[in-house]
């Protein structure tokens, strides 16, 4: 879905939007390697306990991400992420949400990394809900918590990347 087909997630809305930062203590370009190479982005994303079965992954402008996010449970979260905009090595933007064409639930996901003097990344997430009510779904559904689980799961792995 095109920000065209919701016009809603064309404009920022401090009401509809999610936000969650975290330093890793890693250099920007290893932090950013993590989010945009398809080898490694599989082997970290999703919140503790989860795995990711990855059907499709074509990082790059117009690329998708076709993935499985399957539960400590079991359960099965079918998920698609089309890549809107990459600026290497700074910033990322996506539509994600389940994994069907037109799907009313889908949400636009910023990321940015910044770089620090110290060698470390200030990594901001920001996740645009189409409405407040949507956002709070979100909320309720744990997105906050999941979302500080999956940035806990990126600077591990970025840990143990080559530097």
């Amino acid at each position: 879905m095109t920000s065209s087909a919701n016009p809603a997630l064309s404009q920022w809305s401090l009401d509809r939007e999610i936000v969650m930062s975290r330093v890793i203590d890693a250099p920007r370009d290893l932090v950013f390697e993590a989010w945009s190479d398809p080898k490694h982005l599989p082997q970290w994303f999703g919140p503790k306990g989860f795995k990711v079965e990855t059907f499709e992954i074509d990082v790059r402008v117009g690329g998708v991400w076709r993935f499985n996010m399957i539960g400590p449970d079991g359960t099965v979260y079918p998920n698609r992420m089309r890549f809107r905009r990459i600026e290497r090595p700074s910033l990322m933007e996506m539509d994600h949400g389940v994994d069907q064409d037109e799907d009313p639930g889908m949400f636009r996901f910023t990321v940015t990394f910044a770089e620090q003097s110290n060698g470390k990344t200030v990594l901001m997430m920001r996740q645009l809900a189409s409405s407040a009510e949507q956002r709070d779904g979100m909320i309720g559904f744990g997105a906050v918590e999941y979302g500080y689980q999956t940035l806990d799961k990126l600077a591990a792995y970025v840990g143990g990347m080559k530097r």
